[in-house]
């Protein structure tokens, strides 16, 4: 009977075999086949070679684009990210700029002041400017950590004054009025100055050897946020940013987030000062004000807020804007060269990104960067179970 039984039974079948899982080497195939690889790769390869190609004027706007890039990365950490407003994103550029001279230059008179220098090696010093820079935002950040809004901005904005008043006063650190020269920067016994040397027949000056400092510079400070803003922490910065309170409950420590990333973009603001000083090769108190800080501002808009591409790209609209308009001012309307009585370059270049600026938030509250995004995020239509590979 059992025996019968046994006989009559259905043999179970065999699970079926789960499809094979897409192998790591496929993904990265078909990464590589996206256009946008492609256009990373064009470009890197474009950004390595300009400096064969380009006259002295183009590369210091470049490497300006490249310190302002830098400099909003950090302050879209910030803004963007966390959604805390600052407006003396200039006073920590001012630390990095100057900290990096008071540590790297020695002591001399100039211009009726008697100037304090360490003479420390120079990649020491622009190390421990950007630390400085980070200290000084630490000292702020319990301030940063506990106010939010147009509070923490009107906070803030007590650090240019504070700022300008130290740097136009403190002639002894800063050089007054007229500044002070900046040390050209020393790495690996190569020295980042004017002496020129010859690569393929080209002639490397300071704006030449800078542009790879500022390259490499740019791409890491770049792909730091990245990961930074796609983890854990970006989490957490996002979640902030749109309820405090909530965030809170989930347990994230919402005033130690503040106060953290408030000192991360001051590092970033402090490295971006330090390279700003390298290129203009002088600092002045001047150029540290509240104008620097609202083209910060104008930048992260205008990228898009909470966006590193959109930094990068806020930040060389901003930045190349006065500089093609003084180049040119000859050859464009309404445009003259500065003294001559008409609307000078860097008044125009205020108007049109002023433009930009509303512009993007009521037609585009993404920033530019999200242009470029529209299309590579659309996601691929599902194939159909039944069709054959």
């Amino acid at each position: 009977m059992s025996d019968t039984t046994a006989e009559a039974a259905p043999a179970p079948e065999a699970p079926a075999a789960p499809a094979p899982a897409p192998t790591r080497a496929e993904s990265l195939t078909e990464r590589l086949r996206r256009p946008r690889t492609y256009a990373v790769l064009i470009g890197s390869l474009l950004l390595l070679v300009l400096p064969f190609y380009l006259d002295r004027f183009w590369l210091q706007a470049g490497l300006f684009a490249m310190a302002a890039a830098i400099g909003a990365i950090g302050l879209n950490m910030l803004t963007g990210a966390t959604g805390q407003l600052s407006m003396g994103h200039a006073f920590f550029l001012a630390v990095g700029a100057y900290g990096y001279c008071v540590l790297a230059g020695e002591s001399s008179t100039e211009n009726g002041h008697t100037l304090t220098g360490l003479g420390l090696p120079t990649w020491l010093a622009a190390v421990l400017a950007v630390l400085l820079a980070g200290a000084a935002g630490g000292l702020f950040s319990p301030i940063a950590g506990r106010l939010r809004g147009a509070y923490l901005g009107i906070a803030t904005l007590a650090l240019i004054f504070i700022g300008q008043h130290v740097l136009f006063n403190a002639g002894s650190l800063t050089g007054g009025y007229n500044g002070r020269a900046v040390p050209p920067l020393s790495l690996f016994g190569f020295t980042f100055d004017d002496t020129e040397v010859v690569v393929a027949a080209v002639p490397f000056g300071s704006s030449e050897k800078l542009w790879y400092v500022g390259l490499a510079a740019l791409l890491l400070s770049a792909l730091f946020a990245r990961g930074a803003l796609r983890g854990r922490p970006g989490r957490a910065m996002n979640a902030i940013r749109d309820h405090r309170i909530a965030a809170g409950v989930m347990g994230v420590p919402v005033a130690r987030y503040r106060a953290g990333v408030f000192v991360l973009s001051s590092m970033y603001a402090g490295l971006a000062g330090v390279l700003l000083a390298l290129v203009f090769q002088r600092t002045v108190p001047e150029y540290f004000g509240m104008i620097l800080s609202l083209e910060y501002l104008a930048m992260i808009v205008i990228g898009g807020l909470g966006s590193v591409a959109g930094a990068v790209i806020g930040a060389a609209f901003v930045t190349l804007l006065p500089q093609v308009f003084t180049h040119y001012s000859d050859s464009l309307p309404l445009v003259s060269a500065p003294g001559t009585g008409g609307l000078a370059p860097g008044e125009a270049s205020r108007y049109l990104y002023g433009a930009a600026v509303v512009a993007v938030v009521l037609f585009l509250p993404g920033g530019l960067a999200r242009l470029g995004l529209a299309g590579a995020k659309k996601p691929a239509a599902p194939k159909n179970p039944g069709e054959k590979s």
